[in-house]
């Protein structure tokens, strides 16, 4: 069985998420999402979140394409996750490209995918404050 993992906070869930979600698992047979924690959100990003992280992780585990959802605490945690959920690929937006190269000397193919240009969180954030 092949496992894949992709992190991400997937605030305000949109269909740039699902299609990013769909993609990453055509590349093997158990996706799993790595999903920010409020806490890690605030202290490390300095983004506040609409949906806490329960209703996001709620919001994921309903998703065909997700097998399993996992909490992100840190950077760093992500050498540690492909080892301890034995990882194949790692699946991330191009706009990380080159960011987490390292993980291939970890024996894991990473892959960066291009977004959905029309579409992100924050851009139904800016849209939203403007029609306030």
């Amino acid at each position: 069985m092949r496992r894949v993992i992709t992190y991400g906070t997937f605030d305000l869930l949109h269909y740039g998420h699902i299609s990013l979600l769909q993609r990453a698992k055509s590349y093997g047979d158990y996706l799993i999402v790595a999903l920010s924690t409020d806490e890690f959100n605030w202290n490390e990003k300095q983004k506040k979140c609409y949906f806490s992280y329960e209703r996001r992780k709620m919001l994921l585990e309903a998703i065909r394409y997700v097998d399993f959802v996992i909490p992100e605490e840190s950077w760093e945690q992500k050498r540690t996750d492909v080892h301890e959920y034995h990882i194949d690929t790692f699946v991330i937006g191009d706009d990380w490209q080159g960011k987490f190269d390292f993980l291939k000397k970890e024996g894991c193919e990473v892959v960066y995918l291009p977004r959905t240009p029309e579409i992100s969180t924050t851009k139904i954030k800016q849209e939203l404050n403007r029609k306030v």
